[in-house]
This record gives C-alpha cells, structure tokens and sequence, in this order.
C-alpha cells in the first residue's frame, strides 16, 4: 500500500472505490497480520476522505439553498 496514493489527493469516487477494494480484500481473509492492519488504516483514512466530501457537499447545498431563498426575497421587496 506504501504505492498508493495520498488519501488526501482522493476524489469522493476514487477513495469510495479504492475502499470496496480494501473491504474486499479483508473480508477474503488470508492476509498476514500486519498487511491486514495496513488495509484496515487504510480503510480508516478512505472513509474518513469520503465523509469528507460528503460533509462539503452537504455544506454547499444548505448554502446554496439558503441562498436561494434568501436572494427570492419576498413580495414587498418587488415594488
């Protein structure tokens, strides 16, 4: 894993996809022990990256939509 990229680096698709993998390969088994506790870190980091993202997007909608709503103003603020 030492040839992966920075989870940072990430997008919300890339980490998403890269975690199944981990997942993936945990659930199979048959991993040393260390190997194991490096793709659960891993793991760890990737579903943090993608709360991450999920987090901003949540953030942008509310703004978005708080502006919307405050930018329609109301009926007076037309005459």
């Amino acid at each position: 894993m030492s040839d992966a990229p920075d989870v940072a680096s990430l997008s919300y698709e890339q980490a998403r996809d890269e975690l199944v993998q981990v997942v993936g390969r945990l659930e199979t088994g048959g991993e040393p022990l260390e190997a194991s506790l490096a793709l659960w870190e891993r793991g760890e980091a990737l579903a943090a990256r993608c709360q991450e993202w999920l987090d901003g997007a949540r953030e942008r909608l509310a703004a978005a939509q708080s502006g919307s709503l405050s930018s329609a103003g109301s009926p007076e603020d037309a005459e």
